[in-house]
């Protein structure tokens, strides 16, 4: 199986701050694999490095074999990135399905009718055709989230990247939001998912990878992963749920 995604020697600092150091792994193509650690170990900005949102200060982005360690956010996104945001980011005064409709003509470069086309399936497959004209402002959380799932998967991914989808929902709404995911994962998309709700990611990834102060202290099947010493250490006084 070929690797969807390459991690290497990824280093990230901000002045005399450094946020990650030396964190390798790889993604093969179609794997669902979770990232872990405490408030503050560096998931988001390593989410962020992969997507090009921000630059590595060291080490290598390889996507499909392909390294991106130079190549923008625009450019990835074509590639085949897709991202959420740990808070959603619509366009408010938009509709929901305008708010889609941005990310099929801007993310995946398509025009008119296939980006109208790709819209419609992305929120068809995020359930949110019901809210499809409705102000993206008046939607309650659980809409919010999933219109965020449905902006990325209408940017066309083949590897889609979560940041915390699950964050402030009831156990009924993190239910059905995972049945979502599970789908995906399903269908072939590689997902990279932070989520401090550890059963939402355990019913959908076969892999944990856990951050601590920006480095990988564990990485392997979720049960031996969330039982090693090391990830019990960074964890304790709370914040697994």
């Amino acid at each position: 199986m070929s690797n969807a995604l390459e991690i290497k020697g990824i280093a990230k600092s901000y002045a005399s701050l450094r946020v990650l150091e030396e964190v390798t792994f790889t993604v093969p193509a179609g794997q669902a694999i979770g990232i872990v650690g405490p408030n503050g170990a560096g998931k988001s900005t390593l989410l962020s490095v992969i997507s090009g949102t921000e630059k590595a200060s060291a080490g290598t982005v390889l996507i499909n074999g392909r390294d991106v360690t130079s190549v923008g956010s625009e450019d990835r996104t074509r590639m085949g990135i897709g991202r959420t945001f740990q808070i959603p980011r619509p366009f408010t005064n938009l509709t929901v399905f305008e708010n889609a409709l941005s990310g099929a003509t801007f993310g995946a470069g398509l025009k008119r009718k296939a980006a109208e086309d790709k819209a419609l399936e992305a929120l068809e497959i995020a359930e949110m055709m019901q809210y499809a004209n409705t102000p993206a402002g008046q939607l309650p959380l659980l809409a919010r989230k999933r219109l965020e799932l449905a902006r990325a998967l209408a940017t066309n991914p083949s590897i889609l990247l979560l940041d915390e989808i699950a964050g402030g929902l009831t156990e009924a709404e993190c239910d059905s939001l995972v049945q979502t995911i599970s789908q995906l994962r399903d269908s072939g998309i590689t997902i990279v998912w932070i989520e401090h709700v550890v059963q939402a990611l355990t019913a959908v990834v076969s892999r944990l990878v856990c951050l601590a102060s920006g480095t990988l202290i564990a990485d392997g099947d979720p049960k031996t992963v969330m039982q090693s010493p090391e990830v019990l250490e960074v964890y304790l006084g709370g914040g697994i749920k």
